[in-house]
């Protein structure tokens, strides 16, 4: 269904009281816009203190990653409900919207685990690997990490970008066998069928986002390169000018992929969506720049009753800056932050044992 004509909502049931109406800001009423400003639109200085600990991802070489936690009081941790948000690509778990999300979801009484994924937030010399959209298994790993820890009952995850193809993929690769503590999860723009995305992102009026992500993603596999010689080699990177020929060049030849058609198709949580058994939420923009959802993905997500998709006609990439509302707060400018907070809450609660 529709509201206003802004958002439509599937599977077409009744419009849920956590889903609001996306306006967005008159001046940001362009795709490109609104993804540039999410990356620097002001927001409230961010002033939890973190516990960080490092998670074990892969045993079979080591691999660890770094999470930022939050926790409740020690008497409430275990029965409040836990989100675990992940980051996309070349982000980190101080990327914006991660902390805004963080904000919210702790007022309201939740804990929190702001996850790293390989390599990223200063770890490069924690994992030999790279790490990349097929790492499902790591959100596992941290996932079931602080459940067996601390005794965690209620628990939810969060990916944006290339995190929620890592997040709908998870979901679907557990399908019906997901465990009873894990009740939700939420994707936000996720990069869900990565061949037509990365292709998107060499269109001309992408230039700027396919080499800020390239000149970064070299960087990065350059220090691998000197960090891990005897697994890299003296391998010179050759100029690449895409990111498919990165990930043709690169990512799959040094993560078990035969090539870059290889690992989008292993890699794309499109191919397991229809098995998704946990309440799910999408949000996704029409207007986003270059993350594409294939027509048969759209019917996969609307055929699996699980799937809650809620697309909207503007909001550019991870951005959904919207006007602000006369009666609403000004934390209501991140309207993706507000919608996806209102869901889990709505879908997994928070209890305080009592």
């Amino acid at each position: 269904m529709s509201a206003a004509g802004k958002v439509s909502v599937e599977p077409e049931t009744a419009w849920p009281g956590w889903l609001a109406p996306f306006e967005p800001i008159s001046i940001l009423r362009n795709a490109h816009l609104q993804t540039l400003a999410g990356n620097f639109w002001r927001r409230e200085p961010f002033v939890l203190r973190p516990e960080a600990e490092a998670v074990e991802v892969d045993p079979a070489d080591g691999s660890r990653v770094l999470c930022h936690c939050h926790w409740q009081a020690e008497t409430l941790r275990a029965e409040r409900l836990t989100l675990v948000l992940v980051h996309g690509l070349e982000g980190s778990s101080d990327s914006l919207y991660i902390r805004g999300i963080t904000a919210r979801a702790w007022i309201a009484g939740c804990n929190v685990v702001r996850m790293n994924m390989r390599n990223c937030g200063g770890t490069d010399t924690w994992t030999p690997s790279l790490y990349h959209s097929g790492l499902s298994g790591d959100v596992d790993a941290v996932l079931r990490h602080f459940r067996s820890r601390f005794g965690l009952r209620r628990m939810a995850m969060v990916g944006y970008s290339m995190g929620g193809n890592l997040v709908l993929k998870l979901a679907g690769d557990l399908g019906s066998a997901a465990p009873d503590w894990l009740l939700a999860a939420v994707a936000v723009s996720p990069a869900a069928d990565l061949a037509p995305s990365a292709d998107a992102l060499h269109e001309p009026q992408n230039w700027l986002y396919e080499r800020n992500f390239l000149r970064n993603l070299t960087r990065r596999f350059q220090r691998k390169v000197s960090l891990f010689p005897e697994r890299y080699g003296n391998h010179d990177i050759e100029k690449v000018h895409s990111i498919r020929e990165f990930d043709d060049r690169i990512t799959a030849r040094f993560s078990g992929f035969a090539g870059a058609d290889d690992y989008y198709f292993r890699s794309s949580a499109s191919q397991v969506v229809s098995r998704v058994a946990i309440p799910t939420l999408v949000i996704n923009a029409l207007d986003d720049p270059f993350i594409r959802l294939l027509p048969e993905t759209r019917n996969r997500m609307r055929r699996n009753q699980a799937i809650t998709i809620v697309e909207t006609e503007r909001g550019g990439h991870c951005a959904f800056l919207a006007r602000k509302q006369p009666e609403s707060h000004e934390n209501d400018r991140h309207w993706a932050e507000a919608t996806l907070l209102r869901f889990l809450l709505e879908t997994a609660g928070v209890d305080d044992g009592g």
